[in-house]
């Protein structure tokens, strides 16, 4: 066992139906004792104030990202001669439509092949993905996994699956869609030369912007997200996120920490509490880029956002009390952690905040201080406003791409409404089944890879 490390997979917390049932009996209470009118402002000042932290917040993340990033993205690689042998682990579920695309991007990896192995998963796929990676893997260059049908836990199943029979010190992890750059390796592996981190995170863009109005919307959130979005909170907290892709890991770390989740939809975001609360540390590196799909119709991404939110909001379920009770972390590093992990929870707050302006509009109450609803919903637009321009900017993007930022309106509506609805699943502890996000050439509906309960 590693020192300081004991925090390990666990089941997520068992449904807590009271919550909604509370909540709205609370609400009841407070209008009946105070008035609707004083229950209105009180909410709405709340929900002020929340907007008014993610702004500030946002806001940091923009101004660190333009300080350093662009700097960072044209520093060259130093070659220090670390080398550990590394382990590069691909899950897949019915991926035949990508695997040689996969394999053919994994061999072109830039790392001495005596320090590397590949071990890819087929996680009992019932298309020609396993055939296809068994014909792959007859030149001796790649191990292949075949797990049993009905093996359980999904991703996170595969990949504990994997992580027994992988070797190497570090474990680098791809999905099967992704196609990294050649010096992805050496990018992610050289941090691991400080003990005290225990995972390295690259960054994800997104290969078919041209595909459709909407994969272009995703590909310009990714820019946001990893350029600006996890550049600030590594510069500011040393927290960035183990996104669960074009990402390494130590090997002991992983097996010391119960591996992946597999009660967890997103054992990414799960991963990434347990290992800061373990007391190591994750590191982003904006140089060691991959390139992946993104979904593009509305329904492929309600299904994957559904499960984002739906996993972001366990995680904070399970592991909120532990961040504040932790004394790893600082005061400024639980208060970030604390909004990491509400992020799919503000859209809830924006639900509430459009029911206070009915409610405002409709003359039921009066907005607190006299404030103009232009100023509630500018602090919520302004924020996400800034991280999204600031990632075009810093990419150096096609300007065409900031006449598609009106878009993200209606699919903020969109966030609102899968947000929500996770919440509420979630807290009344209805099964949800994982389910494989679709690829672009993939024609076939949906089907659910594994239930879980919340």
């Amino acid at each position: 066992m590693l020192p300081g490390i004991r925090v390990h997979a666990k089941p997520s917390s068992p449904p807590a139906p009271w919550t909604l049932l509370g909540a709205v009996g609370a609400a009841f209470l407070l209008g009946a004792t105070l008035g609707l009118a004083t229950l209105v402002t009180i909410v709405a000042f709340v929900v002020q104030l929340l907007f008014v932290a993610y702004f500030l917040r946002h806001f940091s993340f923009a101004m660190a990202a333009f300080r350093a990033a662009p700097s960072d993205l044209a520093a060259p690689i130093v070659d220090t001669g670390f080398q550990p042998r590394v382990s590069v682990l691909v899950a897949c579920k019915n991926e035949e439509n990508v695997v040689d695309r996969l394999v053919e991007a994994l061999l072109a990896l830039d790392y001495p092949e005596s320090r590397r192995e590949i071990v890819i998963v087929d996680d009992a796929s019932d298309d020609g993905t396993g055939a296809a990676l068994d014909r792959l893997a007859a030149g001796g260059t790649i191990r292949v996994l075949h797990r049993r049908p009905r093996a359980g836990g999904g991703k996170s199943g595969a990949l504990n699956d994997g992580l027994q029979i992988a070797t190497g010190e570090i474990i680098v992890i791809f999905d099967a869609d992704h196609r990294p750059r050649t010096d992805v390796l050496r990018r992610l592996v050289r941090h691991f030369e400080d003990p005290s981190v225990a995972a390295a995170q690259g960054r994800c863009e997104i290969s078919n912007t041209d595909d459709s109005p909407l994969s272009l919307l995703v590909g310009i959130d990714y820019l946001a997200g990893y350029l600006v979005n996890e550049y600030g909170r590594q510069a500011m907290y040393g927290l960035p996120a183990y996104g669960g892709a074009n990402c390494a890991a130590r090997a002991d770390v992983l097996r010391a920490i119960g591996g992946w989740n597999s009660a967890s939809v997103t054992e990414d975001t799960d991963l990434t509490l347990r290992i800061i609360l373990s007391g190591r540390r994750v590191r982003f590196d904006v140089t060691a880029v991959d390139e992946e799909e993104a979904v593009t119709t509305l329904g492929r991404y309600w299904k994957q956002r559904y499960r984002w939110a739906r996993g972001h909001q366990q995680v904070w379920r399970d592991y909120r009390s532990a961040v504040w009770r932790s004394r790893r972390l600082s005061f400024g590093q639980k208060v970030e952690t604390t909004m990491f992990l509400l992020a799919f929870h503000l859209p809830i707050v924006s639900a509430v905040g459009l029911v206070l302006t009915v409610s405002w509009l409709g003359g039921l109450a009066s907005p607190p201080f006299q404030v103009d609803l232009f100023v509630l919903w500018m602090l919520l637009f302004l924020g996400p406003l800034m991280e999204l321009g600031g990632g075009l900017l810093i990419a150096r993007a096609n300007r065409d791409w900031a006449r598609a930022l009106f878009y993200f309106l209606p699919l903020f509506f969109v966030s609102i409404a899968l947000c929500t609805k996770a919440w509420i699943d979630g807290i009344l502890g209805r099964d949800y089944s994982w389910v494989k996000t679709k690829r672009a050439a993939d024609s076939e509906e949906d089907r659910p890879v594994g239930a879980l309960s919340s």
